[in-house]
């Protein structure tokens, strides 16, 4: 099944400013939360389709590749788990606690969780994202790529096994709040009596206190340490896009969630190759004699060499194009071209010889230029294509 049009789900056109999509999300995440509709499957997924929308259209770039390219510029990649489907509750309530004033609108009245993580009922912390780049050549892009990074992380303490406690017999049930996290209390209103629940102010929600720290990380669950993390990049990835690896950032404290690790491209210059969108280009250079008579020569592409027939006759500045031979779109089958700019190369020196021959051919008829009405510009010819 197809996903709705982002736009479509808010409600909002493609021109609303920023402060409308946030507007509008939070009617729709009022609406559909699930403490408000307990059980309904139907309000569950409208609510995290809003979220999924928001996450998207809330964030510049990811907006820009979404308006350029629709889902296939901000989906998931089968190789590497990216982009802004798929949430959880756990992300909704961590990433967009904000939206209403940093808590759950819903808290006070139905016992909700508040904007924080969620793990069998408690609440738990969530780890920082981190933020990498890498840099890759137009062949890792045209294909996809898998890279190896080592990053300086926070990561669990092996010693406690992130819980914090020096043993297992130093973690008890918070006595304030029973292991629930939350601490409730019936008041009476004019609609008569309201259940209200908050956050357990002794153990933040956790559930559990810790009697005796761990003597490695002393109670914080975590210590700076480096991971070898294997990145899928997919093929037809730009400069400056952004992936994310979801729980791949810095651990969170006392067995909490981990963050995120952002992925920045960038993109290595190419020795002879340039890139124009999902188009690559080459300024092929032939000499007066080649381009005059003819011949079949060879040109770099990103799979390899590949054979051209350059015609008699050949003027500078025309344009030859490979088709298929350019980079492929984000997860999409459609790829661009190669595109061959012929310049004519003039000869900077000459030998008596040459220069002998030249003149001899200077006053010729054929070699008086005799430019056709037919024949256009290279600005012409680039626009042309391109249209």
């Amino acid at each position: 099944m197809s996903k709705r049009d982002y736009y479509d789900v808010l409600g909002v056109n493609k021109s609303a400013p920023a402060d409308e999509i946030k507007k509008a999300y939070r009617k729709m995440a009022i609406k559909y939360h699930p403490d408000k509709n307990p059980g309904d499957k139907a309000a569950e997924d409208m609510f995290k389709e809003a979220a999924e929308a928001y996450e998207v259209l809330s964030n510049p770039e990811k907006k820009q590749r979404y308006d350029q390219f629709g889902h296939a510029g901000v989906g998931s990649s089968a190789s590497g788990g990216y982009g802004g489907g798929n949430m959880n509750m756990d992300d909704i309530f961590s990433n967009f606690g904000d939206i209403f004033g940093g808590h759950n609108p819903f808290e006070s009245f139905f016992g909700g969780g508040g904007g924080g993580q969620q793990r069998g009922g408690r609440r738990v912390a969530k780890g920082s994202n981190l933020r990498i780049k890498v840099k890759l050549t137009l062949e890792e892009i045209a294909h996809g790529a898998e890279k190896k990074i080592k990053v300086n992380k926070l990561i669990a303490c092996k010693t406690c096994d992130g819980t914090g406690a020096k043993d297992k017999s130093s973690v008890s049930t918070c006595g304030t709040c029973g292991g629930s996290g939350q601490v409730r209390r019936v008041t009476n209103t004019i609609l008569g009596q309201m259940q209200t629940a908050s956050t357990c102010p002794t153990c933040n929600g956790s559930g559990q206190q810790i009697t005796a720290k761990c003597n490695v990380c002393h109670g914080d669950g975590v210590v700076r340490g480096e991971e070898t993390i294997t990145i899928n990049i997919p093929a037809g990835v730009s400069e400056g896009m952004q992936l994310s690896m979801s729980g791949k950032g810095n651990a969170a404290p006392n067995g909490g969630i981990p963050g995120d690790l952002i992925i920045l491209i960038e993109e290595t210059v190419h020795e002879t190759l340039k890139r124009e969108g999902n188009n690559i280009v080459y300024d092929l250079h032939l000499s007066f004699a080649d381009a005059a008579l003819g011949i079949s020569i060879e040109v770099p592409t990103i799979d390899g060499k590949a054979k051209i027939k350059i015609d008699p006759g050949t003027q500078s500045g025309k344009l030859l194009r490979l088709k298929g031979k350019g980079l492929p779109e984000v997860n999409s089958y459609q790829r661009g071209d190669e595109i061959i700019h012929i310049n004519v190369w003039t000869p900077k020196a000459l030998s008596s010889e040459e220069r002998s021959i030249l003149e001899k051919l200077r006053d010729s008829a054929n070699f008086k230029p005799q430019p056709g009405k037919n024949e256009k510009s290279f600005f012409d010819r680039m626009k042309e294509y391109f249209e």
